[in-house]
């Protein structure tokens, strides 16, 4: 099945939030004191990590202590070469430089000046800088790759800066995170930071509902204390039986030559975008026979899809809706036998069985060659797979 991070920002988020909660799935609180060292901060800062209490909720929290206190005004270009010049790998060099990224491109829309004359304040301080290179290190470590967010509180009210009072969310805040759905809650205070808005932009989760099961649990604590537990829950997740949300677009033909919607036109509507379809005979006003064409695509296809219909039928207009498909996990793996290697469609049914399908075409182009069934190959098939499995 496929693992995902799940994102439970009730109470919105934090570097230190992500760091702490990322840290607990690793099993890396021991690995997070040498991160100064790792970004050459030498002596100037440390790890502190506290067992705390969140509305009864046993978790840790992993602060930054930084032992100068000397607030530089970076650049994007300071914090570039301080990343570069670190012994982080590469993969968590460019997931640390992505997040810095964003947070620098929401900065200069907001204050309209370009990215690399940017002066960071807060997210420029060595506190900051640690979170979100810790953030990238452990990201690395735990090597997923897809990410759904259940919820983002930001908080509501306003908060102050180095700019002045400013509204929660902030403007970069909130500019970050266009395309990401959030509510305010109700308590005052600031709940989501610019960088931990900017982890989740660099995650870029899925919102849709999802089924998931599981498999481990973490909590980051904030330094803040809410009505609400203050802290961040993640997980790591397998999906089970997802919905799909999805279109569906359908037209009717009562005028045209139905040898015009053979194999081609078929292929054509799979190779822009089509993900099933099918073909009904209907009756339609009048008495006319028609065919009716129902195709399931993602939005994303819609007018491609659309344009194709309307100039290649005779019909003058489309319809479509949003429609949901739930789908078993699938594989693909492939079986050899005496008359070749085939490739098989394994889907996961709810009960835990399997479903095997092989592929038709292979299956048919074997079974004439060779004048055999195809009943007995696909039935040799899934026997093979049955007893290697």
């Amino acid at each position: 099945m496929t693992k995902i991070l799940k994102i439970e920002a009730f109470s919105g988020a934090s570097g230190d939030m992500f760091l702490s909660a990322l840290a607990q799935l690793t099993n890396s609180f021991d690995e997070l004191i040498s991160l100064p060292a790792l970004l050459n901060f030498g002596d100037h800062a440390e790890i502190k990590i506290t067992d705390v209490m969140k509305n009864g909720i046993s978790c840790k929290h992993v602060k930054v202590i930084d032992k100068v206190h000397q607030h530089h005004h970076r650049h994007l270009s300071d914090i570039i070469k301080i990343i570069n010049e670190s012994s982080l790998n590469d993969n968590a060099k460019k997931i640390a430089l992505d997040i810095f990224a964003i947070i620098g491109k929401a900065e200069a829309e907001v204050h309209n000046i370009p990215i690399e004359k940017i002066h960071f304040h807060e997210i420029g301080a060595v506190d900051s800088i640690i979170d979100i290179c810790g953030t990238a290190f452990l990201l690395d470590k735990l090597n997923i790759k897809n990410s759904y967010l259940t919820t983002l509180n930001t908080g509501k009210g306003f908060v102050n800066t180095a700019h002045g009072k400013l509204p929660i969310p902030t403007p970069a805040t909130k500019l970050i995170l266009e395309g990401i759905p959030y509510n305010y809650g109700e308590e005052e205070g600031e709940k989501l930071t610019p960088t931990g808005a900017a982890i989740i932009k660099y995650l870029n989760p899925q919102f849709n509902q999802i089924s998931t099961s599981d498999l481990k649990t973490a909590y980051g604590a904030g330094e803040k204390d809410f009505n609400l537990p203050n802290v961040l829950r993640l997980s790591i997740s397998e999906i089970t039986n997802q919905a799909q949300n999805l279109i569906m677009l359908e037209t009717n033909f009562d005028d045209m030559n139905n040898e015009f919607l053979g194999i081609q036109f078929q292929n054509q509507l799979l190779n822009i975008g089509a993900i099933d379809f099918y073909l009904t005979q209907v009756i339609m006003k009048k008495g006319r026979p028609g065919i009716t064409l129902n195709i399931i695509c993602e939005q994303s296809n819609l007018d491609e899809i659309s344009n194709f219909i309307l100039n290649f039928t005779s019909t003058i207009g489309v319809r479509y809706y949003p429609i949901q498909r739930i789908e078993l996990n699938r594989k693909f793996t492939q079986i050899e036998t005496e008359f070749g290697k085939f490739n098989v469609k394994v889907s996961q049914m709810p009960n835990g069985e399997e479903k095997i399908k092989p592929e038709s075409n292979e299956i048919m182009e074997s079974a004439l060659k060779n004048n055999i069934s195809p009943d007995y190959l696909s039935n040799l098939i899934k026997e093979r797979y049955e007893k290697n499995n």
